[in-house]
């Protein structure tokens, strides 16, 4: 805990130790501030003369969302410590249910299917489910269907003799055996062509494949988890996927929600990125100045994590000062806004309950408390706006 913050100072700790939480103790109503120490990277803020419970609460939340974090990274195999690269990074409702789910899979052996738009970060999931299996000393072997030409995916998936086609001058085991005893992530699995299909449904029944050019089966125990941001449901209606398949892979179905709908994760992964990567690519960079906080905040992301690490690399590399500003970001504040008074106040109260929700990882009595509302308003707001904590 630091008192009256010193930005430079909030920025070197957290360069040092990217996943410290840090809380100012600021004079009261110094907004300046608590808003240069928020946009140096400080977890939360409190006033003088403080309030005990008020500074419990939030150092509770901080020790919350690190457990969590560490609690995904170890078991995707990281150390938080290190950056959390292998843990999945949310402090939101909805994803934070999706990582439950993820690991009561993980301990059986059941074929999964996440779905969800590009870039929400399938593999990451899948990583996080193996290493969080009975399997994860086995090997974790990614291959993305969609990458590879229709003519080599067999290939690629089950391997080839010596000399089955021209250019085979060795047997090579496929991805399905390389996984054996671990576990195979087939992403953009809807990608795969109709006869690959076949051969791969006769895997899941019989636990058994034929490399390209062989002559006799070979027992293989390897988990799959497979991936799609495409409606396998409309695919298997129009005959575009094999119903039967489909069954096989999809015995549990896990919806990756996109970043728009995890309520201030934008604003942690961003963090997350500007201590991975500026050390390396601009060690002059040391946070995210105020307006881009409000830029990350209100963007839509439709290219969800991938599009905000992507932009964040960019900013890293474009920024002249210590903090990125909305510029550097290349965000320009140009959607619809509400045109009614009632609108824009809706607008303003959902987007405010949800990061509350975010940040006190769904609990009601520290959401209210935060908002400054009493519990009973709280449950009537969320009625209103259709939210669920």
């Amino acid at each position: 805990m630091l008192e009256a913050g010193d930005p430079e100072l909030i920025a070197a700790l957290l360069q040092a130790r990217p996943t410290l939480r840090v809380i100012v103790i600021c004079p009261a109503r110094s907004c300046a501030v608590a808003q240069a120490a928020v946009a140096a990277g400080a977890w939360d803020v409190c006033y003088l003369p403080v309030d005990p419970l008020a500074l419990r609460q939030i150092v509770a939340r901080a020790f919350n969302v690190h457990a969590l974090h560490a609690a995904a990274s170890a078991a995707a195999g990281g150390g938080e410590e290190a950056g959390g690269d292998s843990g999945v990074i949310t402090a939101a409702p909805e994803m934070t249910q999706v990582l439950r789910t993820v690991s009561r899979i993980a301990r059986t052996d059941v074929s999964v299917l996440l779905s969800g738009a590009s870039g929400t970060g399938k593999e990451l999931l899948a990583l996080h489910l193996h290493a969080a299996s009975p399997r994860a000393k086995g090997a974790f072997v990614a291959i993305n269907c969609a990458a590879i030409p229709d003519t080599l995916l067999e290939s690629e998936l089950f391997g080839h003799e010596k000399g089955a086609f021209t250019g085979a001058i060795r047997t090579m085991p496929g991805k399905i055996e390389q996984a054996a005893g671990g576990t195979l992530f087939l992403d953009e699995i809807g990608d795969v062509p109709l006869p690959l299909q076949v051969k791969l449904l006769r895997f899941l029944q019989e636990h058994a494949i034929e490399r390209i050019g062989g002559r006799r089966p070979i027992l293989v125990d390897t988990r799959i988890v497979c991936a799609t941001h495409r409606d396998i449901d409309q695919m298997v209606a129009d005959g575009q996927f094999r119903e039967d398949l489909y069954y096989r892979l999809a015995q549990i179905v896990v919806a990756i929600p996109p970043l728009a709908k995890r309520p201030g994760d934008a604003l942690l992964l961003a963090r997350h990125f500007v201590a991975k990567f500026a050390p390396v690519m601009n060690p002059a960079v040391r946070g995210l100045a105020a307006d881009a906080i409000a830029a990350i905040d209100a963007h839509d992301w439709p290219g969800n994590v991938r599009e905000l690490e992507n932009r964040i690399k960019r900013a890293i590399i474009m920024a002249d000062a210590r903090l990125i500003t909305s510029a550097d970001l290349d965000l320009v504040k140009g959607a619809e806004r509400p045109t009614s008074l009632r609108a824009a106040r809706e607008a303003a109260d959902r987007g405010a309950i949800r990061r509350a929700l975010a940040r006190t990882e769904g609990n009601i009595s520290q959401t209210a408390r935060l908002l400054g509302v009493s519990r009973p308003t709280l449950y009537d707001l969320l009625k209103s706006y259709d939210l669920h904590a």
